[in-house]
Parts: C-alpha cells; structure tokens; sequence
C-alpha cells in the first residue's frame, strides 16, 4: 500500500508534482550559490589579502551606486581589509587609499611590495647570508612564509629571505606558513 494512497487521485497528483517543483527549485538555488558561501568562515579584520584581477575599481562606499576613486591595473597588488559590509570590503594600499572594494575582486594569496629603500634579498634569514638579489622600492612579490623576524619572498624567478621590516603586506608578529 502506497504512504499516501488516502489522498484522492487528483491531490495526490498535485501533490506529487508541487514536491517535484519544489525540490528541483531547492537544487536550482543550491548550485547558484557559490561553493565558498557555504562554507563561509569568519576572517578577522584587518587582515592582508591581493587583488584578484588585473583592472579592480576601488570605489568611496560598499556598493555600484558609489563612484570609482581608484582603477588598480595590476593584479596582485598586495591590500589590507580593514572594515566588511555585505559583499564589500574596505580596504587599505601601501600609500595609505583607502576605498570599498567587492570581495569578488580579492584573492586569499598574499603578496607584498618592498617599502623604503633598495633591500637585498638573502639566500637565509641572516644579514651574513650570500646576497641573491638587490630590490628596489615599489617592486611587487609573493610571500612564502614568515619565521621570526625573517619573511621567504619571490620575487619574479628569485627568491630570497627580507626581514619584515622592509616590506610592505605582513604583520609585525604574524605567522605566515
């Protein structure tokens, strides 16, 4: 015996299509909600992330209605989130802009740029280590991981150890694995 053979003929047809509709609704919803939204944790604020693209407006408010005070033309850029709305994020460059970007546009990789003079890029987290390279300011890179006072970069096809101090995109006390 059918679980809902009670029902008369015609309720128990609508019935059946009105769960069908539901159900294949309910899926169609589900696989249009991004994979991340789901598993979606809170990060803490601030934090240093990069741009995902390589044309990022960077807008006064959390919305398209604000109008577009910076257009970053680099991907990568390193960038420090310091407030969340929504679907936007406030965040911060190594000049100090400040300016509401959507989080679309942000990527969890973590880059940097070398701040104030020529640095030299160690072969080891020493000052007596063999020098590998000579950056100048303003140049972008990839960061590795951070030990101590002492943070692993690449730089183009290099890489090399520069204390925290030298860059830009890294906490003083951060672990970065």
């Amino acid at each position: 015996m059918h679980l809902l053979s009670f029902l008369p003929k015609t309720r128990f047809r609508f019935f059946t299509r009105s769960m069908g509709l539901f159900i294949t609704a309910l899926v169609l919803l589900c696989t249009m909600v991004p994979a991340d939204l789901w598993a979606q944790k809170t990060l803490p604020i601030p934090r240093f992330v990069s741009l995902r693209a390589s044309e990022v407006n960077l807008r006064t408010g959390p919305g398209v209605r604000y109008p577009v005070e910076w257009i970053y033309i680099r991907k990568g850029v390193p960038v420090e989130v310091i407030a969340e709305f929504e679907n936007w994020r406030k965040v911060r460059d190594w000049r100090d802009t400040v300016g509401w970007v959507h989080r679309s546009m942000l990527s969890g990789k973590r880059t940097l740029v070398i701040a104030g003079d020529r640095r030299t890029l160690r072969a080891d987290p020493s000052l007596q280590a063999d020098v590998v390279s000579l950056v100048d300011p303003g140049v972008f890179g990839h960061l590795q991981k951070c030990e101590e006072g002492w943070c692993l970069i690449e730089i183009g096809d290099e890489s090399g150890w520069l204390r925290r101090f030298e860059f830009w995109g890294v906490y003083p006390q951060e672990t970065v694995e």
